[in-house]
């Protein structure tokens, strides 16, 4: 007797559950997601003519190769570049990596004026922004302005990128502020009141120590979790100012996070969280060349079981 074949439904079903990352069978359970943030140093808005970009090229293969290695789930990047003859700088490091990523122009919205704003791209042959690099699919992204209390001309974003993952959708956020309380506080108001299954990541360059008042009331007021501090209590980890050319590490200030924001979820444990792309090359000349002027920072989170896992 032949086999029944299955109707056209089941197998559809089939199908999409083998599509779906890690809704395999076999596939172990996502308990711990590797993340890490990191500022890319586009090299100011001149550099779309000068094209070098602080050496751009040299540097981008040379964050290629660490994140390879550290093998992140999630990258938060910021002045990620977009020009001309380096193309879009996000887009290609994502491609390397073989991530999905979004992007987000702070550049285009200098004016507020769409047509003014595209002109001064163009005209510039520069734009840059915050950018988020996942394994897991991007299902949506949400580009918020952030308020200019104190530098009216000169725009930040909140960029906003809802990843699938085989534990449900995750909120992740990528930012670059201006030393500006009234930014830290428009994105605890946006990133707090997020809901689901797991918490929030807040990912970027705040241009702020950890003591400045608004800083600590990210914690203090909104339940932010700063995973490098979770799991290192004592240590300084320094990520700016690094000189790009310096023979030496020349970092003083930490300014670069990763913030957790349980947001009735869980709230994970931080297993490990540590200062990267850190470490120089020595150029054909003789010369050192660093990352960027920022050290990048990464954070391991264990998410505990998922809900009926074994």
């Amino acid at each position: 007797m032949g086999a029944v074949p299955l109707p056209p439904l089941v197998v559809a079903v089939l199908l999409l559950a083998a599509l779906i990352p890690g809704a395999a069978a076999g596939d172990p359970p996502l308990t711990a997601l590797r993340v890490v943030t990191f500022n890319l140093l586009h090299g100011g808005p001149s550099s779309g003519w000068r094209g070098d970009a602080e050496h751009l090229e040299e540097r981008l293969a040379m964050v290629t190769r660490e994140l390879q290695a550290i093998d992140p789930d999630v990258v938060g990047l910021q002045e990620a570049s977009i020009s001309r003859r380096r193309g879009n700088v996000a887009a290609r490091l994502a491609g390397a990596l073989g991530l999905n990523w979004a992007h987000a122009s702070a550049t285009r919205r200098v004016s507020g004026l769409a047509w003014i704003d595209r002109l001064i791209v163009w005209a510039m042959d520069f734009e840059e922004g915050p950018a988020i690099l996942s394994r897991f699919p991007i299902v949506d992204t949400e580009v918020i302005d952030l308020p200019r209390c104190r530098h009216f001309y000169d725009p930040r974003v909140l960029l906003r990128a809802t990843v699938q993952t085989p534990r449900g959708p995750l909120d992740v956020f990528s930012t670059h502020t201006s030393h500006d309380a009234c930014q830290a506080r428009r994105i605890a108001e946006i990133a707090g009141a997020r809901r689901g299954g797991l918490p929030a990541l807040v990912m970027g360059d705040f241009n702020a120590a950890e003591t400045a008042e608004w800083m600590t009331a990210l914690g203090r007021e909104h339940g932010f979790v700063d995973a490098f501090r979770a799991a290192q209590p004592d240590a300084t980890g320094a990520t700016v100012w690094q000189r790009p050319g310096a023979p030496a590490p020349t970092v003083t200030r930490r300014v670069d996070f990763i913030f957790v924001v349980p947001n009735g979820a869980p709230a994970p444990r931080v297993r490990e969280s540590r200062v990267v792309l850190a470490t120089p090359a020595r150029r054909a000349d003789g010369s050192t060349l660093w990352p960027s002027d920022h050290y990048g920072v990464l954070a391991e989170l264990d998410l505990g079981a998922a809900s009926g896992a074994r």
